[in-house]
């Protein structure tokens, strides 16, 4: 199992569950940050991890089990997305405005819970086999 944006390789799901439990290196926060184009606050509302919470993170060096948890999620949104559009630019532009097929919410954001998430993933399948136009 690879999550390419926080250059996270993994040999199994057991593997990735084992890193989650242990709480991701604070690090991921900024990578995938960067990888999106938001500010620190855009990402800290949507993986819900407080301004005061993400820098005690950045100082103990490790996020919580939960928050690497909803940063995985997230990344796994924006990997899919640049397998379906082909470049990170066109995946960063899709996931920042609207989606037909969110009913017109923002997929970036609508990703903040993991049901949202799922659905954004299985939108990007279906825009992937042409069944459905993002």
């Amino acid at each position: 199992m690879q999550i390419q944006s926080l250059n996270l390789k993994t040999t199994s799901t057991d593997q990735l569950i084992s890193q989650l439990k242990q709480g991701l290196p604070a690090e991921t926060f900024d990578q995938l940050r960067s990888k999106l184009n938001v500010s620190d606050n855009a990402l800290s509302k949507i993986v819900q991890i407080s301004r005061r919470t993400l820098d005690r993170r950045r100082i103990t060096g490790r996020l919580a089990t939960d928050e690497s948890e909803r940063i995985v999620q997230v990344a796994q949104v924006y990997d899919m997305a640049v397998d379906v559009f082909g470049n990170p630019q066109k995946a960063e532009r899709w996931l920042k405005k609207p989606a037909r097929g969110l009913g017109g919410k923002i997929p970036l954001e609508y990703s903040d819970t993991h049901l949202g998430a799922q659905e954004v993933i299985n939108l990007l399948g279906r825009i992937m086999h042409g069944v459905f136009p993002g």
